[in-house]
């Protein structure tokens, strides 16, 4: 099987304000949700289409494609075909943008994974599941029920496209660990709406796996690839797969150095490489059983005030350099993310990332870096 190398279009279809605030602009909402809750029908049609029409272009597509990239995962939200008001309203649906990648995809050689970001209800309370500090989508049988029929519509849909790479059933269904911190970094703009919110057990996870592994394969058949994400528990999803009888199936798995404490110290190398050799340990000790994807991942790290210029740059690049090598062995990887207009956010924009020489301007010989 030939690797994969690909990019998010995060912020696109998935709402994110830390990614892009002029789209949240006079208001306080902090997740998609309550955005399109305090905004007048006209106003939210208005600024989702001016968002979804110049946020990602095909221009965008072009410069992916010069990056020697082959693949795009795009996250997109359960409400995306606006065919059911008891789940999809007050939300703008979105499909016709997933048509229009499609499009460009097959122009210009590219693949795309379509990655169910958001559930009804929430699986994580993280603003990127739609709803900060909710997270009660495994509560109720009608949510499990309703994202495997909307992962079949778009199996049905799209399953003989040769450039549809797969679907990923669910990002980032939140484990023990997870919520406990969610719950310290985001308030809920509705107190009573997420109460009672919690942790998608492993158990309820396998089942909906399961399900939707069955379900989606009888639409599609084998060839297409289904993603399973680890739900921050790789191992013990690991285990799971193995002991199945899946085909053609990846598991995703998400490694943020961000969140693991790296800083320009004396020690932060030493921190970095223990804990680089630890993922590449992870992903050589999985990949015995299914090929590993390293469905997000980014630069940003804390930078010390006193650092000039000049020693920024070199810090960007030697981590690019780190991560680049570690996750060369996984079977596939997206950078998180392609585009990211909060500007301050440095790390994670992948366009500025290449523009100013943190990431390869070309990753078809990315070995060599």
């Amino acid at each position: 099987m030939s690797k994969i190398r690909g990019v998010n279009l995060g912020e696109w279809l998935v709402l994110e304000r830390w990614m892009d605030q002029d789209v949240f602009r006079g208001t306080e909402s902090r997740d998609e949700d309550n955005l399109c809750r305090v905004l007048s029908e006209e106003e939210k049609l208005k600024r989702f289409k001016e968002h979804r029409d110049t946020f990602i272009t095909e221009e965008d597509i072009v410069f992916i494609k010069k990056c020697g990239l082959d693949s795009i995962r795009l996250p997109i939200p359960h409400f995306l075909f606006g065919d059911n008001p008891h789940f999809c309203y007050p939300y703008v649906k979105c499909i016709d943008y997933v048509d229009k990648l499609f499009s460009w995809a097959d122009k210009y050689g590219l693949t795309v994974l379509l990655d169910l970001h958001t559930a009804p209800d929430s699986q994580n309370g993280y603003d990127n599941g739609g709803i900060c500090a909710v997270s009660k989508w495994h509560q109720k049988k009608e949510n499990i029920d309703r994202v495997i029929e909307v992962l079949s519509m778009l199996a049905e849909r799209y399953k003989n496209r040769d450039s549809f790479l797969g679907l990923e059933l669910l990002n980032e269904p939140a484990s023990e660990e997870v919520w406990e911190r969610n719950k310290r970094f985001y308030t809920p703009h509705d107190k009573e709406r997420a109460k009672g919110s919690s942790a998608v057990p492993l158990t309820l996870l396998f089942d909906f796996y399961t399900n939707a592994y069955d379900k989606l394969r009888a639409i599609m058949g084998d060839d297409k690839y289904i993603v399973f994400h680890d739900g921050f528990r790789l191992m013990q999803v690991k285990t799971f797969i193995k002991e199945s009888n899946f085909k053609n199936v990846i598991l995703d798995t998400h490694p943020y150095l961000d969140m693991e404490g790296v800083t320009e110290t004396t020690s932060t190398f030493n921190h970095l490489h223990k804990i680089l050799f630890e993922w590449q340990n992870n992903i050589n000790e999985c990949q015995k059983y299914v090929p590993v994807m390293i469905g997000e991942w980014s630069l940003p790290h804390n930078i010390l005030p006193s650092f000039t210029p000049e020693e920024r740059y070199e810090s960007y690049r030697l981590i690019a350099s780190a991560e680049l090598m570690t996750f060369e062995s996984a079977f596939a990887f997206y950078f998180w993310s392609y585009k990211v207009k909060c500007y301050d956010k440095l790390g994670w924009d992948f366009r500025s990332n290449v523009e100013r020489g943190w990431l390869p301007s070309s990753f078809l010989s990315i070995s060599e870096i």
